[in-house]
């Protein structure tokens, strides 16, 4: 298992830092490769593509805590007043478990500007000109959103019901001798005991957020207009499309900072809020 994860895991991962103070072109072999120390820092800097997908990531972290209230609600109501619960888990959890590809596809028929089912609705309703969505640069970021929030929905309400599941009921039992109405039990046990499903949920989301490929690839290919392009998407076009194997490892190394950033704030940020 440690040889695995050393080559695996441990040795791409020094490999990119080291290539992010090269230039080289992995076609043409060793040949090919020279240092340009931190030439690629620099044009990370000036490239308006590479600032726009920082940006556009920047934006899709705001799915994340979007997917955890509507996880925490949905968790709360199928929990204590739905029956059928089995049903409903494991209706919003089958996005979770599905094939991307096809989760996108489907989506990409929904969205069709002018057949798509979606806007034949809002026609329907009197919208005389409905939103083109992924076809439309103002709208497209908006509707990968909306997809990555409704695919991850089922993994967050499944740990959310176990975690609310796992709630000692003298809790309850106590705050309703001490004469406590719903509003105030929900306040004051609901969220601090789930606070630590919370940070976990919000620690891997964040990660998440930050490794969007596939439906990227699938519905927009970063347009239009780079109005979809996230850092790992330009990375791949770099790396193996343009082989700018170098660059590219230097954009690797900025999405690794930045993500190693927001978990530490998370982790230290959790001292605060997180009730173990």
């Amino acid at each position: 298992m440690l040889i695995g994860v050393t080559v695996l895991v441990l040795l791409p991962i020094l490999a990119t830092f080291i290539l992010s103070f090269a230039d080289w072109n992995f076609v043409v072999g060793f040949k090919g490769f020279k240092w340009v120390g931190l030439d690629n820092f620099q044009k990370l800097v000036h490239d308006m593509t590479f600032l726009k997908s920082f940006r556009n990531n920047a934006v899709f972290l705001l799915t994340v805590p979007v997917c955890l209230i509507l996880s925490i609600i949905l968790a709360i109501v199928i929990d204590k007043y739905v029956y059928l619960k089995g049903f409903f888990k494991v209706a919003y959890f089958m996005p979770y478990i599905s094939s991307t590809v096809a989760v996108a596809i489907v989506w990409q028929v929904l969205f069709h500007p002018s057949m798509g089912p979606v806007n034949r609705f809002l026609m329907a309703l009197g919208v005389a000109d409905p939103p083109k969505w992924i076809a439309d640069p103002d709208y497209a970021l908006v509707s990968v959103m909306m997809i990555s929030v409704w695919m991850s929905i089922g993994f967050n309400l499944i740990v959310y019901i176990a975690a609310l599941q796992s709630i000692p009921r003298d809790l309850y039992e106590a705050a309703d001798i001490d004469g406590a109405n719903g509003w105030t039990k929900f306040r004051r046990i609901t969220p601090p005991m789930l606070s630590p499903t919370t940070l976990f949920l919000m620690i891997t989301g964040f990660i998440s957020t930050f490794k969007v490929f596939d439906l990227i690839a699938v519905l927009t290919q970063g347009g239009p207009m780079q109005s979809t392009s996230l850092i790992v998407w330009y990375l791949y076009d770099t790396a193996f499309i343009n082989l700018k194997l170098g660059y590219a490892s230097s954009m690797a190394t900025v999405l690794f900072f930045c993500v190693l950033l927001i978990t530490l704030i998370q982790w230290v940020g959790q001292k605060k809020w997180v009730n173990y």
